[in-house]
């Protein structure tokens, strides 16, 4: 499957720097990889893992260093080229259009098409023999909004590999599956890479899983390399010590012989000693699973974040928990109180920048929304725009009333990620929290 030249490594990095304004994403990083490797990168949130993926994918460009596949710079390779040798499974991608499954995963076959040419029976073939492959050939025909976050990301994986590509890159692979599903999906992965020499790169937030089903590891602490090597080597008390301030021990399965790390208490603060003070706090209002992707990459990103308020049991809450991200909860079900909604203003209240997910708004969260007023003239408020179905206001009105009057009073609404990034990067500059005569003409 390995396209370019046999000696080559399928990936190669060099003195690879990326900068986000004045904060280093990644400084200096060396990283090779060979054919048929499964390495996984490990670091605590916003130490850099989604960042290399992206230089990888072309989707980034460095600020100094290299990048290559098999040899040739990813720079050099076209947009069919890069999707020929290198297949991505993201974290989460936002899908729209209720397609069917199947024509999800066939899309996969676009790079190995000929211009102006359609796929053929041999390309259904393989998309239906994958669908079955992961466990999804029953519902083929089903449009692909029907499936659960944890089936959708096994779509993904398929349309990844109906690309046939011979480097697979995963962002956080498993974040949505439960502890069965994310066996079986790296069982899957880990049986590409041994048996059809397939590359593998992973972000991996679970060290233990990463142990268990990589070649190596390769850590990242704040952008910089920290250790690389075979999972018996870079499991440690000491790496959790120091990269995470997460005081562990470590063990061995008596049954397989594998190394895994058991964490009992925090050491010091992590959360102010991993992120710099100018990147936030930035307040997340979601609900729903809404606000989860965009909690993910903004914490990747480095900026420290607060959000709510949530209930308990909901997948954003989940999310939070997971990253450490501290949020105002409320019991399941029940409408916000007032010592939830107290929290959440001085969420607010301490907040640099506001981000409002797309979230459904019924009785029992238009609070989110309510509070946001008292706000909106002091601090930037940026709305992610929404799609136009499925029906989001559960209100009577109101709520959508609401978002037209933050947005008449300044708030800014934004079309995707990329201009989210850009607005928060232009919104926290090294100033303190911008003033009222600032955020004025910046909404403009």
């Amino acid at each position: 499957m390995n396209e370019g030249p046999d000696l080559a490594p399928a990936v190669r990095v060099e003195h690879l720097t990326v900068r986000f304004g004045a904060r280093v994403a990644l400084h200096d990083v060396d990283l090779t990889v060979r054919a048929g490797e499964f390495v996984a990168l490990a670091g605590p949130n916003g130490s850099g893992k989604t960042t290399l993926l992206r230089v990888l994918l072309g989707f980034l460009d460095p600020d100094a260093g290299s990048a290559s596949l098999f040899g040739t710079p990813v720079a050099h390779l076209s947009v069919r080229e890069r999707a020929r040798r290198v297949a991505w499974v993201p974290q989460e991608e936002l899908v729209r259009d209720d397609i069917p499954i199947f024509d999800y995963v066939l899309y996969g076959r676009y790079s190995r098409l000929e211009p102006f040419g359609g796929e053929s029976d041999a390309d259904r073939v393989l998309a239906m023999q994958i669908l079955t492959d992961v466990g999804l050939a029953d519902r083929a025909e089903d449009g692909i909004l029907s499936l659960s976050g944890g089936e959708r990301q096994r779509a993904t994986l398929a349309r990844a590999l109906a690309q046939d590509s011979p480097i697979l890159l995963l962002d956080e692979p498993t974040s949505h599956l439960d502890i069965g599903h994310q066996l079986d999906l790296l069982d899957r992965v880990r049986r590409l890479s041994h048996t059809r020499n397939v590359t593998v790169i992973a972000a991996m937030h679970d060290l233990n899983l990463a142990a268990r089903y990589a070649d190596r590891i390769f850590v990242l602490s704040r952008g910089r390399p920290y250790i690389d090597g075979p999972p018996s080597l870079v499991l440690s008390e000491d790496l959790l010590g120091r990269v995470w301030s997460v005081a562990a021990d470590l063990r061995k399965d008596p049954r397989t012989g594998t190394s895994y790390l058991v964490p009992h208490h925090l050491i010091g603060d992590v959360a102010s000693s991993a992120i710099p003070p100018d990147r936030g706090p930035v307040h997340v209002v979601g609900g729903g699973g809404a606000a989860s992707p965009y909690l993910r990459e903004l914490t990747d990103r480095g900026f420290r974040l607060t959000t709510g308020a949530l209930h308990l049991l909901d997948s954003d809450t989940e999310t939070a928990e997971a990253l450490g991200i501290p949020a105002a909860v409320e019991v399941p079900f029940a409408p916000l109180g007032d010592e939830v909604r107290a929290a959440h203003r001085r969420f607010l209240a301490s907040a640099r920048a506001i981000v409002v997910a797309p979230f459904l708004v019924g009785p029992s969260n238009l609070a989110n929304l309510d509070d946001l007023g008292a706000f909106v003239r002091s601090t930037p408020i940026f709305l992610l725009a929404r799609p136009p179905e499925p029906a989001w206001d559960f209100t009577g009105g109101r709520a959508t009333g609401i978002e037209e009057q933050l947005r008449q009073d300044g708030a800014r609404t934004m079309p995707d990620l990329p201009s989210l990034l850009a607005a928060l990067e232009s919104a926290l500059g090294p100033s303190s929290k911008p003033s009222s005569a600032s955020v004025g003409t910046a909404a403009g």
